[in-house]
């Protein structure tokens, strides 16, 4: 393990102990928040062995951003792709694209935003009433495609309770950086034993300016999203649908131009001027259309519940070279189902089973149809099972999956059969103190996208070449957690290995085509290893205010035999401070990230940054809060060492927040 990982755990630990001679000699129990990624089995949040996280509350409305990567890349071991503020996808230790899945009510968001950075994903934040995060090898529930963590937005749209009544939850927002504005609204209403839910969103923003003071070019975005749906919600269970539709418009900052040949770059150098200008001008429609179902049923017998998600979607993506010039057009219609069998306790022992379907149709016509049409066909069988003793709680799943992939005009079709295993174990030292721990093995079927590519991919100013041979992706690796809560004392640190036996990424080969270096997608042995440290410490409850502090630290290391692997983020730390009574929330925060010259071949190395930013909240009644706060207080330069628009495209600079949010 590396110096800088028993560095941090050594400093931690150091923390830890100063911290715990303030705190009280009374312990507090550890949180019962139930999560529902993961174990289909309901577990509480620390009840998680390791490596899950939950953005809800306060913390959801503090961070809430335009798109789903920005309002993460605080939560611990979560960076972002950031290709503007239109797209921006999660990156969770180090892994991206296809090894991340982002999912709406524990369905795929169903889109094609794993097939590239500049590529939204058609998930709404701003209607999230919580957000799950899954780090390390407790995604066998949701697929192999998932081998680097799953983000859940859980948004109410099908409800499996009955409202009190009718719940009115409406948020305006207003940003300085961008003159941006943000209008949500939804509503649950309670109709006998059915529950209508309905909801919308219109936000917009301009061009934001960076650090120093420079507009960033074609950096809008515009974005609505609307949803009905309802539920049939009995004593033994529920069932009920919901229709959404998700569209948004947006530039992609910096331009990416079509390469010429010399005779025409000779010819046109006299409009060289009007080129950049319509470079400029290079945006995005999207457009979604999604049809979801969730049924649960209680059951007497060996099986105490029956539960179903459900998810179709149709999906098309414009890329526009400029106004009224349409580049490429990628569609999607896919759809993917899971049903789960809960099992009766038995002793000690719980379990559950079930099976996933889905189908991916996928196209891309036009200049960057980097990748051909192909088919994606998967069915899986998974198996959880857990055993409570007391002080001890042993965890173990698995999961066997087929997947086909086709290239629709080649005619090359791919099956891989994958096999994956982990276990896990839970041990309560004390009533303040749990170490936890994860094993397993899992295999990752290729994408379409690393098989088949197979030309220029603009976004990126890279050429791609897919490889059809490559096989399967095998990972070994471990997991250990340390969870102290005591007092007003707690500190979680989590420590990870993942060891690839052909890691399947773009490797540059040094040649050049049509104007862009040759990127092949290529199996190696790699490693990752890191971990993610967080610690908060109550220092004053009183009977009116209190006040504590918190901090975050999270690092990973990614390399193959041949040198580093790409846009993996550095060293990171985060404090803060925060003050509160029962109307006011105050919080400062410092945010810091170390120089990242850890680079492969072809990348550039990224200074570190440090940032300021202050928040307040004030609440009338619980009813109606009004929020205010500043990011970027000292309007520092800063790049995103994960953006491939890390040059042209700086972290926004200094940035104005107001918002008003209300439940009715």
């Amino acid at each position: 393990m590396s110096k800088v990982i028993l560095g941090s755990a050594a400093s931690l630990s150091v923390i830890l102990f100063a911290t715990s001679a303030h705190a009280q000699d009374s312990s507090v129990p550890f949180e019962d928040e139930i999560i529902v990624t993961g174990s289909p089995l309901a577990r509480t949040l620390d009840d998680a062995i390791t490596g899950v996280s939950v953005l809800s509350g306060e913390e959801l409305q503090r961070n809430l951003a335009g798109n789903i990567g920005e309002t993460l890349k605080q939560e611990p071991g979560v960076s972002s792709t950031f290709f503007g503020p239109g797209a921006s996808r999660p990156i969770i230790r180090g892994q991206g694209g296809d090894r991340v899945r982002v999912l709406s009510n524990g369905i795929g968001s169903i889109d094609a935003s794993s097939a590239s950075p500049d590529h939204a994903v058609a998930a709404e934040p701003a209607q999230a009433e919580r957000i799950e995060v899954l780090r390390g090898a407790g995604i066998l529930r949701y697929g192999s495609s998932g081998a680097g963590g799953v983000v859940n937005v859980i948004d109410g749209r099908i409800p499996t309770e009955l409202p009190d009544g009718t719940d009115v939850n409406f948020r305006l927002g207003a940003t300085s950086v961008d003159g941006g504005h943000e209008a949500a609204v939804s509503l649950d209403q309670k109709l006998g034993n059915f529950a209508l839910h309905i909801d919308g969103t219109e936000k917009g923003s301009g061009n934001y300016d960076d650090g120093d003071g420079d507009e960033i070019e074609n950096s809008f975005v515009d974005s609505r999203s609307g949803t009905i749906g309802g539920s049939f919600i009995g004593e033994r269970g529920h069932f009920g649908v919901a229709l959404s539709k998700f569209e948004t418009t947006y530039g992609i900052p910096g331009g990416h131009g079509h390469e010429e040949d010399e005779e025409e770059h000779e010819e046109g150098e006299e409009h060289d001027e009007e080129e950049e200008e319509e470079e400029e001008n290079i945006f995005i429609e999207l457009d979604q259309i999604r049809f979801d179902v969730n049924a649960a049923v209680e059951m007497d017998g060996i099986f105490e519940r029956l539960q179903l998600f459900g998810g179709y979607a149709d999906y098309e993506h414009t890329e526009f070279e400029g106004p009224g010039e349409i580049g490429t057009v990628f569609t999607n219609e896919g759809i993917e189902s899971r049903v789960e069998l809960i099992q009766r306790a038995r002793g000690a022992w719980t379990a559950a089973h079930g099976i996933q379907l889905r189908r991916r149709d996928f196209t891309a016509i036009g200049e960057e149809a980097f990748v051909p049409p192909t088919e994606t066909k998967q069915i899986a069988l998974y198996t959880f099972n857990e055993f409570d003793f007391d002080d001890l709680h042993l965890e173990g799943a698995a999961r066997l999956e087929r997947t086909d992939q086709e290239d629709s005009t080649g005619g090359a079709d791919r099956r891989f059969d994958t096999i994956s295993l982990s276990a896990g174990a839970d041990y309560h030292v004390s009533d303040a103190v749990r170490i936890g721990g994860t094993v397993f093995r899992t295999e990752r079927a290729p994408s379409t996208e690393e098989l088949f590519s197979n030309g220029p991919h603009l976004a990126t100013e890279q050429f791609e070449l897919g490889d059809p041979d490559l096989g399967k992706e095998t990972a070994t690796g471990a997991e250990v957690a340390i969870r102290h809560r005591e007092g007003g004392h707690g500190i979680t640190l989590n420590l990870f290995y993942t060891d690839y036996d052909d890691y399947i990424f773009e490797r540059a080969t040094g040649d050049e085509e049509d104007g862009l270096d040759v990127f092949q997608f290529t199996a190696l042995p790699a490693e990752f290893y890191g971990m993610e440290a967080q610690v908060e410490q109550q220092l004053y409850t009183g009977d009116k205010w209190s006040l504590g502090v918190d901090g975050l630290a999270e690092y990973v290391r990614a390399k193959t035999d041949d040198g580093n692997l790409p846009r993996i983020p550095p060293l990171s730390l985060l404090g803060g401070v925060e003050a509160a009574t029962d109307r006011i929330f105050l919080r400062a925060e410092v945010e810091w990230a170390d120089d990242q010259d850890k680079i492969s071949a072809f990348e550039e190395a990224t200074e570190g940054f440090t940032m300021l930013n202050l928040s307040a909240a004030y609440s009338f009644d619980d009813q109606i809060t009004f929020r205010i706060g500043v990011d970027n207080v000292t309007d520092e330069e800063a790049r995103q060492h994960t953006s491939f628009l890390k040059e042209s495209a700086p972290l926004p600079g200094r940035n104005f927040k107001f918002s008003v949010g209300a439940k009715l």
